[in-house]
């Protein structure tokens, strides 16, 4: 790392900032030749190959450079040097943070061709489209003739958004006996609406022994009211599923003795790389079943169980079983109420998590301590993550420290939400300064509904209005004086459609007790305490 100095180190002038195109491609070298040579680090995270190399050096640049010119812009008068520290600093940084990450998998870097694309589709026999409808046996035959073709290379089939009754089932059943030999992918997803529950179970049933010995990749079995008669009315299919790769149980009734029967039923789990759960009524129990099923999913990239009715002690059980998925990229847990303890315990679970990149954990009770105990792991772990929600979660100014220190070590986020949270000005203001330098890929920002004022929404204004590509900012839902407002509205003079509405801000802050509300009104007040804040330090990782 101590390359990056060095090329500034020795060029000393009265003017040191910007640097020169040659001095800025000399960088990139330099950086490119440290990713292919071995070193301690890349024993243990993989060394890169050429194509990488030169790709993360040139990303590193452009962030680096982009944080400095900032940061220079604001002290015009000054002759660089700060902004060339910056500059290898933050240099520096991002370089351990690619480091750390690795290299890319090979399956992460193929890229389908034309023809493979093509295939795709012919492979894919989707009766999902129109409106959704009830479907008679007569209709069925039409519906399904193109996979009673001799030799049709069908391997996906999506029946979804046709409620299928006892004719039609019947009719598709043959069909299914026939070529289900050859397929890999089954969408049955929202295939008995509006059904009695005896029809219904009965319909399931006969699609579960047409398609028994199935070798499937994905199965979808969402938005079918299943609950635990409706799991084991597909036993047959389920029973006989050793290598599935996703499955989707998402707005089933799967309450925890269906989450048992699923336990059960599945016999392995070992390939599963998705596994979504949203929006059930699982509960603790319920949890504990999945927690078992995860124990064994070494694999799995995609862990959705958000809308689930999970408690503390299910959080504990689910956090506790994910320390085994060390594949998982994408995490989400919105809207169960966990409660701190859970949040601890997910916090040591995370250390793991080194190929993360979308984190949601909105909605969980977590407060302060959870949420400062996540933020200190993720800090740690997670060199790429790109979306961090951590909404409503009662986190105040005492949690956002830990948090600002968390998204300064995340230089490839594209979304950050903390909503409805209660932040106020002192955390507003910590969140900008993290956010304010570098981010270079950050798009969207929501800090509504957190009781911030003039002085927070004006620094979290400026702290993105200048970052390329950046596509919305909320701050809806505040305490922001009509002063602020127009303050505000003056820095995306510009880019008027980046700003979000600010239709439900409230200048007056009536739940606010009468000095916060003398605060607001009194302008050098709020200007002190943005001058106090702005001296509030977040620290870098040396």
């Amino acid at each position: 790392m101590d390359s990056v100095t060095q090329t500034f180190q020795h060029r000393m002038s009265v003017k040191l900032w910007p640097p020169s195109q040659s001095t800025r491609l000399m960088l990139v070298e330099r950086m490119s030749r440290n990713f292919i040579t071995p070193s301690f680090i890349s024993r243990k995270y993989g060394l890169l190959n050429k194509e990488e190399a030169e790709e993360g050096a040139k990303k590193i640049e452009e962030m680096a450079f982009a944080a400095a010119n900032q940061h220079h812009e604001k002290e015009p008068d000054g002759d660089g040097s700060s902004a060339v520290q910056i500059y290898a600093k933050e240099s520096s940084r991002l370089m351990l943070e690619v480091l750390k990450r690795g290299p890319k998998t090979q399956e992460v870097e193929e890229v389908k061709t034309v023809d493979e694309a093509s295939a795709a589709v012919a492979n894919l026999f989707d009766i999902s489209g129109g409106r959704r409808e009830f479907i008679s046996g007569e209709e069925a035959e039409e519906l399904l003739k193109p996979l009673k073709v001799p030799g049709n290379l069908y391997t996906r089939i999506c029946f979804s958004n046709r409620s299928f009754g006892l004719d039609a089932a019947h009719v598709a059943e043959s069909i299914l006996l026939s070529i289900k030999g050859q397929l890999t992918e089954v969408d049955l997803s929202d295939c008995v609406a509006g059904r009695p529950e005896s029809e219904a179970l009965e319909v399931m049933g006969i699609f579960s022994s047409a398609l028994e010995g199935c070798k499937l990749r994905y199965l979808n079995l969402s938005n079918n009211a299943l609950g635990e008669k409706g799991v084991r009315a597909f036993g047959m299919l389920l029973k006989t599923q050793n290598i599935l790769e996703e499955l989707y149980l998402i707005n089933d009734g799967i309450s925890e003795e269906a989450a048992r029967a699923v336990c059960e039923l599945i016999p392995s789990t070992e390939k599963l790389k998705v596994l979504h759960f949203h929006n059930n009524m699982t509960g603790d129990e319920g949890a504990a079943a999945i927690a078992e099923m995860l124990k064994q999913s070494n694999l799995l990239e995609d862990f959705r169980c958000s809308s689930t009715r999970v408690g503390l002690e299910g959080g504990v059980a689910l956090a506790e079983a994910l320390g085994s998925c060390s594949h998982l990229r994408k995490l989400d847990l919105r809207d169960n109420m966990f409660g701190v303890e859970a949040g601890i315990a997910l916090s040591k679970s995370l250390f793991a998590f080194a190929d993360l990149t979308e984190v949601y954990l909105s909605y969980l009770n977590l407060e302060d301590e959870g949420a400062e105990a996540l933020a200190n792991a993720l800090k740690e772990s997670a060199p790429s993550l790109e979306v961090l929600d951590m909404a409503g979660n009662d986190i105040t100014a005492k949690g956002a420290s830990s948090l600002a220190a968390c998204i300064v070590a995340k230089q490839f986020l594209t979304k950050l939400n903390l909503a409805e949270n209660e932040l106020k000005d002192e955390g507003a203001i910590l969140i900008a300064k993290a956010i304010e330098a570098g981010h270079g890929q950050l798009n969207e920002v929501d800090l509504s509904t957190n009781a911030i004022r003039r002085a927070g929404a004006r620094l979290l204004a400026q702290a993105v209005v200048h970052k390329p590509g950046f596509k919305s900012l909320n701050i809806n839902g505040n305490y922001i004086s009509d002063e602020g407002i127009d303050e505000v509205k003056d820095i995306f003079k510009s880019l008027p459609d980046v700003l979000g509405k600010l239709d439900e801000n409230d200048p007056e802050g009536e739940d606010l007790d009468e000095d916060a509300r003398e605060e607001d009104e009194d302008a050098e007040h709020e200007d002190e305490l943005e001058s106090k804040l702005k001296g509030l330090e977040i620290k870098h990782e040396e």
